[in-house]
């Protein structure tokens, strides 16, 4: 059952505040949407509402953090990672202070809210900046666990989920891990390395490719972007030869963008990068702009078969 990834969240942050009484929720006016209205209701006092300042809630975060507290920032992920970047940059991340950043509406989930609402540079800008660790759960268990995760980790965690629902992806065994990938499938033909809620629609490709076409795709979701998992990635490339990574961000500067970062060191592997092919997309619903950008099951499996068709070096 698709389960919503922004309830899923709220729920667990509001259970975690009993774990963590120093920490704190920050909201910029958009509660009901980031659901941190979960922990408002669980924890009035420790939770402050700043409107539409979003600058000036990360300064205060900054503040909060040199305090002794664990601020949780909450906003959605385009005004996070764009409008208050260089508060990230200067406050947060220089001088290392435990800030966490919870980014919700990432990607084009925002859908008919358009351009301005759509996220898909925050991956390439929070991971070009130095100390940030940069998180991009796939299902309703990641996103618990990579919440857990990062309220243990010391330092500005960055951390982006869609605002779409999607299926449980993982087992019960699941553990995620900093800087560690997850195999999903096995295979040795070619590898799906993908980030985010995609990680749903990798799964589908590979399974649809082994049934159809005798195709064993390994599947790698890489939730934690930044450490990213090279050792994983470098297996995957050398074992393979051929490496698709699918994203639902701009393929310049993202998931896209670090694979190929790692695959160019070592040689004797291809990438194809599936994403948002450095464009504005158009406004619509979250699934007609899923389908328009080539991101659903189908599609990618086809692109996968024409990159498999072309596996001599050009």
């Amino acid at each position: 059952m698709a389960k919503s990834l922004r309830l899923e969240y709220g729920k667990h942050l509001a259970r975690l505040g009993k774990k963590y009484p120093n920490l704190v929720a920050l909201e910029a006016d958009l509660k009901e949407s980031t659901q941190s209205v979960q922990f408002e209701q669980a924890y009035p006092r420790r939770y402050i509402e700043f409107g539409v300042a979003e600058q000036n809630m990360v300064c205060v975060a900054a503040g909060l953090a040199l305090g002794g507290k664990i601020p949780i920032v909450h906003s959605f992920a385009c005004f996070i990672s764009m409008r208050a970047c260089e508060q990230i940059r200067t406050s947060i991340a220089y001088p290392k202070l435990n800030v966490k950043f919870m980014a919700s509406h990432a990607g084009v989930s925002a859908g008919t809210a358009g351009v301005t609402h759509h996220a898909i540079e925050d991956i390439a800008i929070m991971r070009a900046i130095p100390n940030m660790t940069v998180l991009a759960p796939g299902d309703a268990r990641e996103v618990r666990e990579a919440l857990e995760v990062a309220l243990e980790h010391k330092g500005p965690v960055y951390i982006r989920i869609s605002a779409s629902e999607v299926e449980d992806v993982y087992m019960v065994s699941h553990k995620f891990s900093i800087g560690k990938a997850s195999e999903l499938r096995k295979g040795n033909d070619l590898a799906i390395i993908t980030t985010g809620t995609m990680v749903h629609e990798g799964v589908l490709a590979s399974d649809t490719l082994k049934r159809e076409f005798g195709i064993n795709a390994r599947v790698l979701q890489i939730a934690s972007i930044k450490p990213i998992d090279r050792d994983s990635i470098i297996k995957a490339a050398k074992e393979t030869g051929c490496v698709l990574t699918i994203e639902e961000h701009n393929i310049i500067g993202g998931l896209g963008s670090a694979v190929c970062e790692i695959v160019s060191e070592i040689g004797n592997a291809r990438v194809k990068r599936i994403g948002i092919t450095d464009h504005f997309c158009e406004v619509g619903s979250f699934r007609y702009l899923m389908k328009s950008e080539g991101l659903i099951t189908e599609m990618i499996v086809k692109k996968a078969l024409d990159f498999k068709k072309n596996e001599a070096w050009a």
